[in-house]
Parts: C-alpha cells; structure tokens; sequence
C-alpha cells in the first residue's frame, strides 16, 4: 500500500495564523506603518550632507544618537505599554514624532544633535508593539507562521521605505523629505491609535496585579535569545557594508541596488518556508547558520551577479532568524512584561545593526572587502558558541508543572 507524501511546505500554518481575529489587518496597518520609520537614516543623512553642506561622518552622528535613544527608549515604553496600556503611549510617541519632524528642517546641526537622540527615545515602537499584540492575538502553536510573516513584512518595509526617500530626496529636496517622512510617521501613529491591537489575550490579566519580580523572567534562556538577536543583527548590518565595498572595489557599485534586491528575496522566501514547514528551529541554530554561510561571501567573486548567488543561502536565513527570535522572546516571558521584554528584543535588534556597520567598515578600511564579511559572521559563531550552553542546559531541563488555576465559580462538593 503506498504511504501518503506529505508535502515539506503547505499553506495551512499561514491560513490557520491568518484566521486569528485581528491578524490581518495588524499585519497590513504594519507594513504601512513601518515604510516612512525605515526611511529615517538614509532621510536625515541626505539633510545633514546636502542641506547643512555637513561631511558624512556628521550625518552618521546624527543617525548614531538616534539609534542610541531608540535602544535605550525601547524597554522603556515597553514597560510603560505594560503598566499603562498602549493608547497613551501612542499618544505620547506620535505627539512627539510629530513635533520633532516638524522642527527638525529649521535647526542647526548643534541643535539637531540632541534633539534626533531625544527623538530616538521617545521613537513610535511600531516593531515591538505589532510582535507584542501578535502574542496577544495568536496562540503559541499559531506563532511561528504568524512571526515569520511579520518578519517578510519587514523586509518589505526596507524594501520601499529607503528607496522612496532617496528618490523623493534627490528628486524634490532632503528639507521637503523629511517633513513627508514625519506625515508618514505621524500617521502610523494614528492608524495604530485607532486600530488599538491588543497587548494581551483575552484569557490574560488585563494588567498586572503586582509587579512580575525580574528573576521569575530575566532567566539565562531569554538573555540568550536577546543576544541571538543582537548578533544577528550585527553580521547584517555588517554584510549590508561589505556588500557596497566589494561592488565598489570591482567597479560595479551601480549594481548595489540589484544586488541587494536578490538578497531581500531570498529573505523573504526564507521567512515563508519557516512559517509553512512541519518543525521549528531553535533560534540559536538559524543565527549560527546565518553567521556561517556569512564567512565565505566575499569569495564568491567580485561580479555582481556572482555576489548575488552567495548571498543567497544568508539571505534566506535573515527573516527566519527575527521571527525565531521574535517567537522565543513572546513565549519566555509572562504577559505582564511582555512589552518590556519586546522592547529589549527590539533594542538589541537595533544595537546590532549599528554595531555591525562600522564595525564592518572599520575592518573593511583595514583589510579587504571580503574581510568584512568573514569578521562579522566570525564575531555571530562566537556568540553561538558562548549562548550553546545556556541552550543545551535548558534542553536538558523539563519544563516546570504549572498548576492548574483555581475555578472561582466552582461550588465545593457537599460531603
């Protein structure tokens, strides 16, 4: 009698996730809302160079004390969403995207300084609010599809977010870019405003009763996952350097925008197979295969095209790796700070990109282009290695019995 063949990858998981009230339309205002957030840097750089008449270095500070205020707001306003609920940090964050985008074409580089860190810090957490309210909308056995897609709108966003500022830069004027950037911002403020996504599930406690004490959640496991995170990150920001410095050593850096289209398919294509196939993959196996089929990038050749079919096997291991680690970090921790915990997943998502770039450049400068790849994927096997314990230890070690909740409702039998 012959077996049935079952295929690899099916569309079931992704119609299951998708079924979820609220997933849908979570998932669209998301990608939406994520395309003017991903035009920041490369906005405010084209205004510092052309319309200051700054150096790039003085471009990179502004976008630096940016991301700096990003990081270290993250956490912050994922606390505050726990104890006070999302709408009011929305409000804050939107009045404040609002407010520096509408002023930031008339100051002057001393005075932009501390105000784009200022900025940073109070940055509308698109990223970390939609991963939060996914956990909240999907049951954990309905997460992986539902992250990995969150993970592929995300490389949409970078996809058109950029391209679209430097097109409207060049074309129009920086000053004029940086106000449309703001609108969009402003208005994703909006949009989740009135979309209002929930940030617990229906049979979770609306709030906290008592503070969560941080040893029942900052466990090893989690500060494993984070660091995952942050080395992911950092061999793909450094990967997006040494891509521009390999095209440009060969002549060919007119190819850079092709080159790292193929590279964002295969994300995407990646990100799809993760959410449709049978089994998971442990967060700390997908970031130590990213960082190994890092290494030999920069000996793929120096033609463009050749450089596009070494990427490919990284590629496809970049949104696999965000949405494990997104799915990790929603399972490690109680509702109650989930939103805290989101937050640091976000900031060492944005610490690696920033380390990752210069770190990168500064070898590349030093060495060789290819270098940049072997270095930054080196630097991600070595974080694997020093988390594989914390991972092995909790492989070894069963989950714990968790007790089944009292029934208030239920009448004591009658002896």
């Amino acid at each position: 009698m012959a077996r049935e063949v079952r295929p690899v990858v099916n569309l079931k998981p992704y119609r299951e996730a998708l079924a979820r009230p609220g997933l849908r339309s979570l998932l669209l205002v998301s990608v939406l809302a994520r395309i003017p957030l991903t035009a920041v840097g490369v906005t405010l750089t084209f205004y510092v160079v052309l319309d200051l008449g700054r150096g790039y270095g003085a471009a990179g500070l502004v976008g630096a004390l940016a991301t700096i205020g990003t990081a270290l707001g993250a956490p912050l306003l994922g606390r505050l969403v726990d104890r006070r609920g999302l709408r009011p940090v929305l409000l804050l964050c939107t009045v404040a995207e609002g407010v520096f985008w509408a002023v930031a074409p008339t100051l002057s580089y001393p005075m932009l300084l501390p105000t784009a860190f200022l900025a940073g810090l109070l940055a509308l957490p698109v990223f970390s609010v939609v991963r939060q309210s996914i956990a909240a909308l999907v049951p954990a056995e309905h997460r992986r599809p539902a992250y990995a897609l969150d993970s592929m709108s995300v490389e949409l966003s970078f996809m058109i977010g950029p391209a679209l500022a430097v097109a409207l830069a060049t074309a129009v004027a920086p000053r004029l870019t940086l106000w449309a950037v703001g609108t969009g911002i402003v208005a994703a403020g909006i949009c989740f405003w009135l979309l209002n996504p929930p940030i617990r599930a229906a049979d979770e406690p609306a709030g906290p009763r008592r503070p969560v004490p941080r040893r029942e959640w900052l466990t090893p496991r989690l500060l494993s996952v984070i660091a995952v995170s942050l080395a992911a990150t950092l061999v793909l920001g450094g990967t997006d350097v040494a891509v521009v410095a390999v095209l440009r050593a060969s002549g060919e850096v007119g190819w850079t925008g092709a080159v790292l289209t193929a590279w964002a398919v295969a994300s995407l294509v990646g990100g799809f197979v993760y959410g449709a196939v049978r089994r998971s993959v442990p967060p700390l196996a997908l970031m130590a295969a990213l960082a190994l089929t890092t290494i030999p990038v920069g000996l793929g050749g120096s033609y463009w095209w050749l450089l596009s079919l070494a990427l490919i096997p990284t590629g496809a291991l970049c949104a696999p790796t965000i949405a494990a680690t997104s799915d990790a970090v929603s399972r490690l921790v109680p509702p109650g700070v989930r939103g805290l915990a989101m937050g640091l997943h976000g900031s060492a998502v944005t610490v690696g990109i920033a380390l990752g770039a210069p770190l990168a450049g500064a070898v590349i400068d030093a060495s060789a282009p290819a270098w940049g790849f072997a270095v930054t994927g080196a630097i991600g096997l070595l974080v694997a290695l020093a988390v594989l314990p914390v991972e092995l230890r909790h492989r070894r070690t069963p989950p714990p019995a968790v007790p089944a909740p009292p029934n208030q409702d239920l009448v004591p039998a009658t002896p």
